[in-house]
């Protein structure tokens, strides 16, 4: 998030006086306990959002002899990504002065205590440096675990976490450095996205496209009935997504202050603007709602809103999270069908195509005169091109390194599983287990 900030507050001038009078500086600002605790709720709603949530959205769509292939999928890959932010992702995504990547001064969280301390966004107010830290890690592993819903019911599990370490490591850090860290290449240039519509949804969504095509459809695509074998899970996974996104987006504010309530209340209503448009426009186009549609069409509000949640005012809210549903199942029911990819669970349609659509109307809604927030220097034109640049990076680097990962993947352990062990399920081939017996 990029907001305007004055040297110090006019509190910590007054209480810096008499030390600045007698030679000395001023303490460091304390982490408030309540900041803190706020922190580290949202961080645990973003663990929500994945584990059980994304991982129930997903298991539900696939084929019953594929559940828990996902699950384990996500479960592990989520361990897997936090291990690895903490090694060396953190270092390179939030330390150091490169605008692409950073440098190693805190691998391992070398030199971190449980005194050090990471800003916020208001002068003199921190929060501890393990928290924040822990907050990004969550970030970094939902974006990796969203791919895996691309190439469900198809992909070797060692293949699965091969392309994970690769792209999170060439793909996901400079994309997170470029757009959040203060010396990035587009946060430098005023790029909009709050919590994560080009590093998360735009990044994975691109990454997943390219997946599906490197590896190609799954057996029976276009010909056999591949429904998904529990709509409830679904439904349940996307209410989990829903409650954990309030984490995802308002803790991305770093502390809990009455902006947060604006964050809230956009996360909120961009949602459920997405579920009655996506609702109606299936209803209209195919005669029928579905579960499925409104569960994918919640998905959909909540990407569209990720970047501008801090920057819109209630109505662009709205406004954005109705075009984003139309707009993605649009991209589902149309698109992918004209074109004939088999993306699995639609991560390019709804993830990809929902952050593209929240990215670049951010810089349309911000504007006061539509109720946004606004911002310094603000002229719509700039920052539409600001924000169409941010879009158009990612997508190429995502795309481009996404290929170099699957070819790895494919090159060391093997990427696609054998046509036996596809049509027996990934469940027992890879995994010796069933999600149901009997």
């Amino acid at each position: 998030m990029r907001i305007s900030r004055t040297s110090v507050t006019a509190a910590l001038l007054l209480a810096a006086a008499p030390l600045v009078a007698l030679g000395q500086a001023p303490p460091p600002p304390v982490p408030d306990k309540a900041d803190t605790a706020w922190m580290m709720l949202c961080t645990m709603l973003v663990l929500v959002m994945i584990v059980p949530g994304l991982a129930l959205f997903y298991s539900g769509m696939v084929r019953a002899k594929n559940a828990l292939s996902v699950q384990m999928q996500v479960f592990v890959g989520f361990s897997l990504i936090v291990l690895l932010w903490v090694v060396y992702g953190y270092s390179l995504a939030f330390t150091g002065t490169g605008q692409w990547i950073g440098g190693f001064e805190r691998v391992l969280l070398h030199g971190i205590t449980p005194d050090s301390t990471a800003a916020t966004f208001t002068d003199g107010v921190v929060i501890p440096e393990f928290v924040f830290v822990s907050f990004q890690a969550t970030f970094a592993a939902i974006t990796c675990c969203l791919i895996v819903g691309s190439f469900a019911e198809r992909a070797k599990f060692a293949a699965v976490l091969t392309f994970m370490v690769v792209w999170f490591t060439f793909g996901y850090l400079p994309i997170a450095r470029m757009v959040w860290y203060g010396e990035g290449f587009m946060f430098q240039r005023g790029a909009l996205d709050f919590a994560g519509g080009t590093v998360v949804h735009i990044n994975a969504g691109i990454a997943g496209l390219v997946g599906s095509l490197v590896i190609g459809r799954r057996l029976g695509y276009g010909s056999v009935a591949m429904a998904p074998h529990s709509v409830p899970f679904v439904m349940i996974g996307a209410a989990l997504l829903w409650i954990g996104w309030f984490g995802f987006n308002v803790g991305s504010n770093l502390e809990a202050n009455a902006f947060t309530g604006l964050v809230f209340i956009n996360t909120f209503l961009a949602t459920a603007a997405a579920v009655v448009a996506w609702t109606l426009g299936e209803w209209i186009h195919r005669g029928k709602p579905t579960m499925l549609g409104a569960a994918s069409g919640a998905v959909a509000g909540l990407v569209a809103i990720t970047p501008s949640c801090g920057s819109l005012g209630v109505g662009g809210s709205i406004f954005l999270g109705a075009l984003a549903g139309l707009a993605c199942l649009w991209a589902v029911a149309k698109l992918k069908v004209k074109l004939g990819y088999d993306d699995s669970l639609d991560v390019f349609g709804v993830h990809a195509v929902g952050g593209i659509v929240g990215a670049i109307l951010t810089g349309v809604l911000v504007s006061p005169a539509l109720g946004g927030t606004g911002v310094d220097d603000y002229r719509m034109g700039h920052q539409v091109w600001v924000q169409t640049l941010g879009v158009l990076i990612t997508i190429g680097w995502s795309a481009l390194v996404a290929f170099i990962a699957y070819k790895i993947a494919d090159l060391t352990v093997g990427l696609r599983v054998s046509e036996e062990q596809e049509r027996e399920g990934l469940d027992t081939t890879f995994h010796g287990e069933r999600a149901y017996e009997g």
